[in-house]
């Protein structure tokens, strides 16, 4: 599909995540739901790569089409996914918070969802001036509380 418009192409918000897998164990379980929403376009990935924290506490990259280590190729979709923006500081930083042992997976992503309203609000002077995230065990926590009033 072309953007026949004009306009040039206003980004959505960047996100970051990293999330730890103790003990290496990656299974690939969640990149099927990871590619839904870059196929429905609800996210656009800029990079993805995985990392391992080492015994000696040294930090190396994993191959991102393996990264179960059975010689399958269970993340091909994802290879070669790098804007070039994640770099070596970026992965350090990551296996620094591990521990020994476990990988992570550093992605970047576009919210493509966000991208026409973050584009109407900097048309209209507007800032964002915080941003945050409420973790799921807080959300249930508070969820519960609730119930037990009611």
């Amino acid at each position: 599909m072309s953007n026949e418009s004009s306009e040039p192409i206003e980004p959505g918000p960047i996100d970051y995540l990293i999330v730890e897998f103790p003990g290496s164990r990656l299974t690939g379980e969640g990149m099927p739901l990871l590619a839904d929403l870059v196929d429905r376009g609800i996210i656009r990935i800029l990079d993805l790569t995985f990392v391992r924290k080492e015994e000696d506490g040294s930090v190396t990259g994993i191959e991102l089409a393996d990264v179960n280590g059975d010689g399958q190729l269970d993340l091909a979709v994802f290879e070669g996914v790098s804007s070039g923006l994640l770099g070596e500081e970026e992965r350090s930083q990551a296996g620094a918070i591990l521990a020994p042992g476990d990988s992570a997976a550093v992605l970047l992503y576009e919210n493509l969802w966000a991208a026409p309203l973050a584009a109407a609000l900097r048309r209209a002077g507007a800032r964002m001036i915080a941003r945050g995230h409420v973790p799921v065990e807080d959300l249930i926590e508070a969820l519960d509380a609730l119930d037990a009033k009611a």
